[in-house]
């Protein structure tokens, strides 16, 4: 098998990239990856979680600022209490790792302090940088975990409990929850989720969507062939009824048809971030 079979499943369209690469090594790792959200009863041993972590750590960071923290939530109770936040999600309960991934702009900030330092910086950038920072080690965590065999499954609905999970946490200012992530050895296959053609996400030179439209009914139809939604699943029927084509567009349509995280911006101003 090669690449371009891997890159055929993946986007459901014909693929000459990859056809003389064999599938094998971290690039069919990627193309191949699936979420994770039925665990095994498999505890992953410390001694790995170190080394997940300082792989995840190696990643690239912006001007070396190393803005990025993560909170293992081993205690049973704070455990418990995230997973009734996140009671939509009830794999977390099964999950033998969780964890939170935060941008953490406060180490800069007392480093600033420490030297001696002005710290004329406090704008939506410091913001920016330390969500990117987190973003990029979370990334890093997934590869890594994936390479040695285990499954995981980011949570960025831990937003919308940003409150309560950074009092829960003790999460300092300048520090703020950017997703969560679940960890263990697959119990099953998790579903291949298909991406938009790269079409529509790859630009050259300048940025063109100019056939956007065209390639979102394209890849609907695909998406929707190969994984159907059922009736039952349709996001907010009482809404906007019932449809007899439900594709990705339509679902993500509804999706944020509703506010989401409205005080997010607030949460964050609250933790010391001017986001100007």
């Amino acid at each position: 098998m090669s690449l371009a079979t891997l890159i055929e499943a993946r986007y459901g369209l014909a693929a000459e990239a990859g056809s003389g690469l064999s599938a094998e090594g971290t690039l069919a790792a990627m193309l191949a990856r699936r979420v994770c959200r039925d665990y095994a009863e498999r505890p992953v041993h410390e001694e790995l979680m170190q080394v997940l972590f300082a792989a995840a750590f190696s990643a690239p960071s912006k001007s070396d600022l190393q803005q990025a923290s993560v909170v293992r939530v081993v205690d049973p109770a704070k455990r418990a209490r995230i997973e009734r936040w996140l009671a939509s999600m009830p794999w977390i309960a099964g999950a033998p790792e969780l964890m939170i991934f935060c941008g953490d702009n406060r180490r800069t900030r007392r480093i600033a302090a420490l030297r001696g330092k002005p710290f004329p910086n406090d704008t939506l950038d410091m913001f920016m940088n330390a969500a990117v920072d987190a973003g990029i080690v979370l990334q890093a965590f997934i590869t890594a975990a994936e390479s040695v065999g285990l499954g995981c499954c980011p949570l960025s609905l831990v937003r919308d409990h940003a409150r309560e999970l950074a009092q829960l946490l003790e999460l300092p200012q300048w520090v703020f929850p950017v997703a969560g992530l679940t960890l263990g050895y697959p119990a099953a296959p998790g579903a291949l989720s298909m991406r938009l053609p790269l079409s529509v996400t790859v630009h050259r030179d300048r940025y063109d969507d100019s056939g956007f439209e065209a390639a979102l009914e394209d890849y609907d139809r695909r998406r929707e062939a190969a994984r159907p939604t059922p009736r039952a699943k349709q996001r907010d029927p009482e809404r906007f009824g019932t449809a007899d084509r439900y594709g990705w567009s339509e679902d993500k349509a509804r999706q944020y048809a509703t506010p989401q995280r409205a005080d997010f911006g607030a949460f964050v101003r609250a933790q010391g971030f001017a986001l100007e």
